[in-house]
This record gives C-alpha cells, structure tokens and sequence, in this order.
C-alpha cells in the first residue's frame, strides 16, 4: 500500500510538472531519472516529447511508405533488421497486429532518413525505434526519433565507427576510478569494449529481454547527457565484479562472461550509481584518458559542450577562443608525457573520500539532483520556444 501512495504522488507530481507554465521540464528530468521513472506509458507519451523539445501539436503526417521504400538506399537492410526483431514485440502479441507494427518501424526509420542525409543506418537503430513506436505510436515515435538522431545518437549515424569507438573509449576510465583491481585486470585480459557495443548503440533495448526494463531506461537516458548510457555499462561491469575476477584472464573468456547480460539486474540501485559516477567523473574529467582531443571534437559530447557555452549566452566568438585554448592546452598535454601519467594517476587517491561522500548524497536524493542540473546545461537550447 505504501508503494502504491508513493507512485501515486509521484503520478500527481508529474502531472503539475506538465500543467505548470511554463512547463517544469526541470522536475520532469528528475521524475525519469528518480526511483521508478515515469511509471506509464501514458504518461511516457506526454513527458518524452518534452525531454526532448519536440512540439506534439503540429507533427506531421508520416508519408506512405510505397515511394519512400523505393527510394531508399537502405530499404533491404531495414527490411531484413526489422524482420529479426520479433522478439522486441510483447510476447502473445497477435501476428497481424507485430506485422502491422513492422510496417510502420519501416516507414519511421526510412521516414528519418530521408529528411535527414546526413544520417547513416546502422544495425541496431531499430531497437532503439521500436521502443519509441511501442510506446508511443507512429507518427510521435517518428517525430521523437528524428530529434535523437541528430543529437544522442547523432555519432552512432556517422558514415564510419569512429565516434563510436572514442564514445566507447570513456568505459575503462569510468571503471578505472571506482575499482582499478577491475580496470587493470580487464586490461590484462585485453578484453577491450567490444561487448558493450551492442548496449551502448541499441541503449540496452537489444539485450534485455524485458520491455519494462528497456522503457525505464530510456526514461533515464532521455533525461540525461547523451553519454549516460556509457556510465550505465560501466556500472553493470563494476556490479559484476566477482565474476569478473574469477573468470579466467583472457580475452575469450572476459568477453564472453560480459557480453552476457544478466537479466535480473538491480535496475533502480545501478541508475542511481550511475547518476554518481556522472557527477563524481563527468565527460570532460575523463576526456584526456578517453582519447586524443582530436576525436573528442567530433563526437555529439563536444557539440554539446557547445550548446552549453552557447546556452551561458556567450558570444560565438568567446566559445571558440575557448575551443582553442582548449586545444592549445590538449596539445600541451601531449607533449608532456611524463606529466601526463601524473594526471592519470591523480584521481586515484581522492577516490575514496570521493565515494565515501556520495554514499551520503544519494540517501540524500542529491545525486538524482546533480544529474539534472548538467542535463539541463547540456540539453540543446533550441530556438526558445515562446508559447502564445
């Protein structure tokens, strides 16, 4: 009964949140990423668009599908993608209802190609679509998507796996810091990150296999830095600790044992870690280990670094001054190897200290808090949107 007052005010909390003007949107990022997430699907339908800035009120109709297959260089792969994706339908779902659904993940995802060239598929873009088109219906999952694609999920789209790779590149930082006994084992197992590729791009909806679990991490991630999901995996491997210690240490072996996703995951305990890590550790900490500045540039944290500056209304040419320096300095850096070890070895000894305080913030919520407050310097600031 106690759990179902909780969920009960929180449902009335959201609900304020949305009927407020303007719009706390401030709060509706808190409500995602706090215990539970946003509970409904009803009420996903009304929050995502507004985590994202999409206006629901003039969405436009989704084209027919016969023209847009035609044209479309990407049609085959769809097809053949969306046809392995059975098991992302409810199981005991009627097969002319999956097939009708099929159609339309189609239709999105060439839809979003095909207004944006920029944009290239990828295998795994569809289980992050499905999720939207189970949740929230064609024609706002197209609107919604279109929106990620060109900002979380915008390096995943690239026409080659580098931003991927350097986005893959801020796991062993992350792990580094909270257990280097891991971090160096995995190292000498050379392991690598291939096996969180899958979760990062498809944000976990191709590897677990219950929807409830998919949907409550999207509430998070959509909530959050594009980066979040690469902090969420960290915090599975770290949760798996013991098992990683006790396989043996080589490379078939590791990866074999983490590309196996535990199913019965302690969801609510790893976001909230997860939130930790990105405050105690936030993207631009972890950059000089993630990779050479040069790669940092392009990837989607960088344009959002720019939002943010952007966002303090600074002038463009003061954010670019700043790039510079920024480069200037990363440059430096490189030249200073010796010095460069330093800074790597430096974070270990607050470590401690470090966590032992978040222990106390997240009893205290603070964390949850902290998160929001960078998602909404990192969100784009888009056009502000003055509503009549």
């Amino acid at each position: 009964a106690d759990f179902d007052a909780k969920k009960k005010r929180k449902v009335a909390e959201i609900y304020q949140a949305l009927n407020s003007d303007p719009i706390d949107v401030a709060k509706l990022r808190r409500m995602a990423i706090s215990e539970g997430g946003l509970l409904t699907d009803e009420i996903r339908c009304k929050v995502w668009p507004k985590l994202l800035s999409v206006n629901t009120d003039d969405l436009p109709p989704l084209p027919a599908g016969k023209e847009l297959r035609e044209d479309s260089k990407d049609y085959q792969q769809v097809l053949l993608d969306v046809r392995r994706s059975l098991r992302r339908f409810p199981p005991g779902m009627p097969d002319d209802q999956r097939e009708r659904l099929q159609e339309e993940l189609i239709d999105i995802i060439l839809h979003v190609l095909q207004r944006n060239p920029q944009l290239h598929y990828y295998q795994g873009y569809h289980d992050i679509v499905v999720t939207f088109l189970l949740v929230v219906g064609d024609r706002l999952a197209a609107a919604l998507v279109e929106k990620l694609s060109t900002h979380h999920l915008r390096d995943f789209m690239d026409p080659t796996m580098d931003n991927t790779k350097h986005i893959l590149n801020y796991l062993m930082p992350i792990i580094d810091q909270v257990n280097p006994e891991v971090h160096d084992f995995m190292q000498s197992a050379e392991v690598g990150t291939i096996f969180a590729l899958s979760w990062l791009i498809t944000w976990f909806g191709h590897v677990l296999s219950d929807f409830r679990h998919v949907v409550r991490l999207y509430d998070f991630f959509l909530a959050c830095h594009p980066l979040m999901p690469i902090y969420f995996a960290a915090v599975i491997v770290l949760h798996r600790e013991q098992e990683v210690l006790d396989c043996e240490c080589d490379m078939a072996s590791v990866h074999h044992l983490l590309s196996q996703i535990p199913q019965d995951l302690p969801y609510e305990s790893l976001i909230s870690k997860a939130g930790d890590l990105f405050v105690q550790f936030p993207p631009s900490e972890l950059t000089k280990e993630a990779a050479q500045a040069a790669q940092a540039e392009r990837t989607a944290a960088s344009t959002f670094k720019d939002f943010e500056l952007a966002s303090v209304q600074q002038r463009p040419d003061t954010v670019l001054r700043q790039r510079f320096r920024e480069r200037l300095r990363g440059e430096e850096r490189l030249r200073g190897e010796e010095r460069t070890k330093s800074i790597l070895t430096k974070p270990r000894t607050n470590r401690f200290v470090k966590l032992a305080v978040m222990g106390l913030t997240v009893a205290l919520g603070a964390a949850a808090l902290a998160v929001v407050k960078t998602a909404l310097e990192w969100a784009p600031k888009f056009e502000l949107e003055i509503s009549p």
